[in-house]
């Protein structure tokens, strides 16, 4: 397919564990999942960001689509092969003048997944830049082991339990600026974060997170959706799709896993594996 990485794009995301900018929506087409997502707010009456998480797609069909975008899956598989899982997505949106902000992280220290091969699709719906708050990596830091995690449930810290990883160099630390409509890739194991938003302008986009079919889960039997090729291991139960937005049953099934995410007597992944 024509947005199959190029071999030096490959090589780098090996290397430094992470890629951008790539294109997937036209800025009208990324203003429009904007309306689309400020509906919702609407319809919720709250910050959709309190819901949006873990499971964000199961909000909407039109989520779910987006998960599917050609675009996003041909760079996707040209990292991971063929059969693709969606393991789950999460909204990140931080308004004008924000000061909330993500700590440094690595998500493979807390998705409980074997072997660590998830890739991270990070699609804005607004410019994201230096100054609203744009993600930061730090390049190669997912070639080595977990980072032990503080878990300081801070409220301004858009993570679930606040979890940081002190002590890093941030002196080598990559800014992953994105126009409306592109996307960003990094590796589970890279770790990243991002500062508070200082314009007068909200910094919006939505994270989905994609495996290869063989992956198991370490922390018991959960569920995936597949968006590419075959699941012909089994080691993942499907996820309900919406019927429309905000369906029942699906944010039934959003709020239960998100609330075992933020539950602070469930260990993170990497001490449950020892």
């Amino acid at each position: 397919m024509a947005n199959h990485l190029a071999p030096a794009q490959r090589e780098h995301f090996q290397t430094h564990g992470y890629l951008y900018p790539l294109d997937a929506l036209s800025r009208d087409e990324a203003a429009g999942c904007l309306r689309r997502l400020e509906d919702i707010e609407h319809e919720l009456g709250e910050d959709p960001q309190k819901y949006l998480k873990i499971k964000a797609h199961l909000a909407a069909p039109w989520l779910v689509e987006l998960a599917m975008h050609p675009a996003i899956l041909d760079a996707v598989e040209s990292l991971i092969g063929p059969d693709i899982l969606l393991f789950g997505s999460s909204l990140f949106a931080k308004h004008a003048h924000d000061p909330r902000f993500v700590s440094w992280h690595q998500d493979s220290a807390y998705y409980g997944l074997d072997p660590h091969q998830e890739v991270t699709a990070w699609l804005a719906f607004t410019d994201a830049t230096r100054e609203n708050g744009c993600m930061r990596v730090l390049p190669g830091s997912h070639l080595g082991s977990d980072f032990e995690h503080e878990e300081t449930y801070d409220p301004q810290n858009l993570l679930a339990r606040g979890q940081t990883i002190h002590g890093l160099d941030e002196s080598q630390a990559q800014f992953m600026e994105l126009r409306a409509g592109q996307f960003s890739l990094h590796h589970e194991k890279m770790a990243h974060g991002s500062f508070g938003n200082s314009t007068a302008n909200r910094r919006v986009g939505l994270a989905f997170f994609y495996m290869p079919a063989h992956t198991v889960s370490t922390l018991g039997r959960r569920s995936a959706l597949l968006v590419r090729g075959e699941d012909r291991y089994g080691h993942w139960d499907s996820d309900p799709l919406p019927r429309r937005v905000l369906d029942p049953e699906c944010m039934a099934h959003l709020r239960e896993i998100w609330a075992r995410y933020q539950d602070p007597a469930i260990p993170q992944a990497a001490r449950a594996r020892g």
